[in-house]
This record gives structure tokens, sequence and C-alpha cells, in this order.
């Protein structure tokens, strides 16, 4: 990997106007009078509320749950490091730039590795991410969206997105903004949900037409007594698979207990919560083949893509040209 390094942040800009942004008290004000402001050392391009609101209360209820520094299982990074394609240590004095940073699982590892990390996050998630990963210097986070996001164009190293894009209301246009804040010679790290025969042969649809239309917190009550109901059924029968795939059919339940043996039960469990949660109250669902991501990569122009199908999803990663059209 050789996109350029640099030994300083990225500054805050007006996503509508590009002017730069400083701080101001607890407010970050632009050249040309826009006023950003800063809530809990947190700047907030965009509120609270809308579709991203279900995610907000999920990442605060389970701000621990997948991070390796409380299961010490190395999950996390065993995933960040498969879809980045590099071990973790060279990202040390590269600027990454990570889309839809949730409370912290791919944040802390970056930020120990030595990167210069710029996290953000459409919904309150920020608040829990910011407690994980306190106020280290090559760290900042902010309350934005990645399609309007607050940095100037080709600026990152590394641009990271996992676990995003299929809940936005056009993952193209998702991946378009991404791609804009790309250096060249730089890196856009992605992943999306794929097409899997068991999405047309389970229940969990039907669960989720119902609850992703009721307010968060009252979702939240009803998919943990799901997880209550069903989760000791799934524990029982982890290692017989027929009758995995059985229960499976009926059971609303996302869980990996045959998948992850270091974890605990009670870690099963909170991931369970956790997974049958998203997975039932996410308001969008876009769902795109391999193929089809490795087109809208190679219509931006990307060179050396690589996607992999793996469990239901698609990994992905390619390089900006460092030079003509495409590195724009």
């Amino acid at each position: 990997m050789t996109p350029h390094e640099s030994d300083s942040m990225v500054g805050f800009v007006s996503p509508r106007t590009g002017a730069a942004l400083s701080p101001d008290g607890e407010t970050l004000v632009s050249t040309v009078g826009e006023r950003v402001p800063v809530v809990r050392s947190i700047p907030r391009f965009v509120a609270s509320d809308g579709y991203s609101a279900a995610f907000g209360l999920q990442w605060n209820a389970h701000a621990l749950t997948q991070l390796d520094s409380s299961t010490n299982a190395g999950l996390s990074r065993e995933r960040l490091e498969r879809c980045l394609g590099m071990p973790l240590e060279r990202l040390a004095g590269l600027r990454v730039l990570e889309a839809g940073c949730g409370a912290g699982r791919f944040t802390e590892l970056m930020v120990q590795a030595g990167a210069l990390v710029h996290a953000v996050d459409l919904s309150s998630a920020v608040e829990a991410n910011r407690r994980n990963v306190g106020a280290a210097p090559n760290y900042v986070v902010a309350q934005a969206d990645i399609r309007d996001l607050p940095f100037p164009a080709r600026t990152f190293d590394v641009v990271f997105c996992l676990g995003v894009l299929q809940h936005t209301p056009s993952p193209e246009a998702s991946i378009a903004a991404l791609w804009r804040m790309v250096a060249p010679g730089g890196l856009l790290v992605i992943d999306h949900y794929s097409w899997t025969l068991s999405r047309l042969t389970k229940l969990a649809p039907l669960y989720r037409l119902l609850l992703k239309r009721l307010p968060p917190a009252s979702a939240k009550r009803i998919t943990d007594a799901l997880v209550d109901v069903f989760f000791p059924i799934h524990w029982a029968v982890r290692r017989v698979t027929p009758l995995q795939m059985l229960l499976s059919r009926v059971s609303p339940l996302l869980t990996y207990c045959h998948v992850y043996p270091e974890l605990t039960r009670a870690q099963h469990k909170d991931w369970s919560r956790l997974d049958t949660y998203d997975e039932l109250t996410d308001w969008y669902k876009r769902l795109r083949t391999t193929g089809q991501i490795r087109s809208t990569l190679a219509a931006l122009g990307a060179v050396e893509v690589d996607a992999v199908y793996r469990s239901g999803v698609v990994e992905a990663r390619c390089r900006k040209p460092w030079q003509g059209p495409c590195a724009a």
C-alpha cells in the first residue's frame, strides 16, 4: 500500500459550501457564517431522528457487545484485517475515514494501531463511540451523513465502511460519496448484504414488517423478549446441524452459537439481542450481488477491485488511480 502518509488530522468543512470550520465555544463556525453545534464534544451535522434513531438506540444499548476489548475474542480484528487485506499495523500514520462507525468495534482497533481516524455515524451511536475510544489525539468523531460528509474531497488514504451501505436509501449514491473522499492512490473498503436462499425461506421478514414501524424502544423490548424465548433453544441445538436449520426457519433470531465457539453463552445471547434487533428494525435493507458491487466500483473508475461473497455479505476493496479523471 503506497498512498501518501500524513501526520495531521483532517479539519472539518461545511458539507454545503466546503468552507473550513473552526471552533467557537460549543459551535463550529465557517468563514461564511455557517454554524454547527458541538454537543458533548461531538460535532453534530445531522439530527438524531428519522430512520437512524433505531441505530442510535441499538449501539448505545450494546456499546460493548462487539468490542474486542470487551469480548477478548479478537473477532473484530479478524474481520477488519480480512476486509483491509493487510495487517492492522500498516494503518499507522494513515488518514482513515470510518463511515458508519457505530459503537466503535473497528474504531478502537484502528486508533490503537496509530491510524489518524475520522469516525462518523448518522445516529447517536457517536456517543457510544466516543465513550469507548476516549479523547485520543489521533481520533475525531462526528455525527454526519455519509452522503454529505464534512471533509474535503480526495483527502483520505483509506475510506472504510462496513455494515452500513445496505441500510442507506441508495447504496450506489453512498458508495460514490465515499469514493469522493478517497485520495489518489488510496483504498476504499466496503461490504454489503447480498442475496441468500435463507432470506426467502425464513419467517424473519414477517416480523420485520411489523417491528420496523414501531418506535425503536418498543421494538427493542419485543426483540429482547423474542431472544429470551428462542435463544435457549438455539443454544441447546447448537451442535445439531439439522435442528439448527429447522429452527432457523421459524425463529427470528440471528445467532452464531456454532460459528464463534470462543464466545461465552452470555456473550452469544447479548450478540443475538444486538443483531436480531438490527435485522428486524432496519428501515432499508438493500441487497446487491458481487457482480453489482464490482460494476458499481468499476463505473467509478476503481482499479484493483477485489469483491468476495462470504456468508451472505459481499466484502470489497479497491484503489483510486494516482492520476487521470478517475482520481478526481
